[in-house]
């Protein structure tokens, strides 16, 4: 019989379902539990929690998910596969392992710590060095923003992750890897898979890409007929069974709701795509068009095919920084006439702001609704729209002109068009924006770590 590897995915991102991981682990039999916590925002949340506490700056919610597993890493062998480090994997780590000493199993983790993908405290000297870090949108270098970045951290690959459970790791928690070496570093480590593979070694990415999104391969957030997927209420998280050869399946637990279909596979594959013939990882540059999909029975889908080719010498750098001020409000109109009257609120308001004298970088109005969504595809839908939600959001570099404009939207309650409804938020926060700074840089600057514990 061939054997397989099941990896279970149990988070999509931070703020995923609570009850996914453990649903995992006792749900029927699973090798690997992996959770993916990180995105590009969640870094420069997790950067800034760190700057107020220094115990802090990983995503807590993966603390209760090891509490919910722990029997099944302790009497079972489950292992744990998570990006949850954040910008602290070590403490992470600390509060997981204090975590299990409370529950009196401390002694039965072995925790894989992966660092070295924070750039931050050497962005001078990679500055100083040549490394420009060119904004891979408009090219400009990362010199025009320095003194105002938060957060730079590069996104590294599956080998370290290979190299903790290589040195018995049990459980191991990352900063940013990518979503998909979570799934891959397993699959990797159990086949012996070469770092010269490239047919296997993107067919473990393209399986990581498959469940890094949780159960949106099973079900969730499925468009294509969406009405017959059952019983959401008590949906089954995906599970990839892997092959040596390359192969695997996509499944999920039986008697769980949802469904595993080649059409959700598939809408999954699309998400977050760039070049289908070229999707870059660290490890593999995986070709998405060579990818052969299969109806394999109820909740089940033969993936197949892959192919990959050599890596680049790159890694992509997520950087954040900080970009100025923002405030968003909204007032809801009921009918009749909801559009026209959210239409007339925001020409009043804006004639407001300009006799005030108050010009901001940017003005952006939405009538959701009516528009917001589809904008001119909606037509004329929203001219009989029952309610109208209008909303109104500024951003400036003046923090002080953002306050202000916060205090003109409520008295619109009382002195603007009528039918205002639904309003009881008071006045919009102004909040600092974090802006996204895509960039490229040797692999060779970028070296990880790993420590166990």
């Amino acid at each position: 019989m061939t054997r397989t590897v099941r990896v279970a995915g149990g988070q999509g991102f931070w703020g995923d379902w609570l009850e996914a991981p453990r649903r995992q682990v006792d749900g029927g039999p699973v090798d690997y539990l992996m959770l993916d916590y990180l995105a590009e925002v969640t870094m420069s949340i997790l950067q800034k929690q760190k700057e107020r506490d220094p115990a802090m700056g990983y995503a807590r919610d993966f603390v209760g998910a090891m509490e919910s597993v722990l029997a099944a890493v302790a009497e079972r062998g489950v292992k744990i596969i998570a990006n949850a480090g954040g910008v602290n994997p070590e403490a992470c780590a600390a509060a997981v392992q204090s975590m299990a000493a409370g529950a009196g199993r401390k002694g039965s983790l072995r925790i894989g710590i992966v660092t070295g993908d924070n750039l931050l405290p050497r962005l001078d000297e990679l500055l100083a060095a040549g490394h420009e870090l060119r904004n891979m949108d408009t090219g400009e270098p990362l010199s025009m923003v320095r003194d105002r970045v938060i957060a730079a951290n590069a996104y590294i690959g599956s080998t370290p992750i290979v190299e903790a459970l290589a040195r018995g790791a049990n459980v191991v928690i990352t900063g940013r890897s990518t979503d998909t070496a979570l799934t891959m570093a397993p699959l990797r480590h159990e086949f012996g898979w070469g770092a010269a593979e490239w047919d296997k070694l993107a067919a473990g990415i393209i399986a990581g890409h498959i469940i890094e999104c949780g159960a949106q391969c099973s079900g969730g957030n499925c468009l294509h007929n969406w009405r017959s997927i059952p019983n959401l209420a008590d949906v089954g998280y995906p599970i990839v069974e892997g092959a040596a050869d390359g192969t695997f399946g996509v499944t999920k637990h039986p008697g769980t709701g949802g469904r595993v279909s080649v059409a959700t596979v598939t809408e999954q594959l699309v998400y977050e795509m760039g070049d289908p013939h070229a999707y870059i990882t660290p490890d593999v540059v995986a070709d998405f068009t060579s990818i052969r999909l299969e109806d394999a029975g109820p909740d089940r889908v033969r993936v197949h095919g892959i192919t990959g080719a050599p890596a680049t010498d790159k890694l992509k750098v997520s950087i954040a920084y900080k970009s100025g001020y923002k405030a968003v409000g909204s007032l809801v109109y009921a009918w009749p006439d909801a559009l026209e009257k959210a239409e007339c609120a925001d020409r009043v308001l804006r004639e407001r702001l300009d006799r005030m004298g108050l010009r901001f970088e940017k003005v952006l109005s939405e009538f959701v609704g009516a528009s917001a969504t589809h904008g001119r595809l909606s037509g004329d839908a929203g001219a009989t729209a029952p309610e109208v939600q209008f909303r109104i959001g500024v951003r400036d570099a003046d923090r002080r002109k953002v306050e202000r404009f916060t205090r003109e939207i409520v008295p619109l309650v009382l002195n603007g068009p009528p039918s205002v409804t639904g309003f009881a938020g008071g006045r919009p926060k102004v909040e600092e924006i974090v802006a996204f700074w895509p960039a490229l840089v040797d692999k060779s600057v970028v070296q990880t770590q790993v420590e166990i514990r």
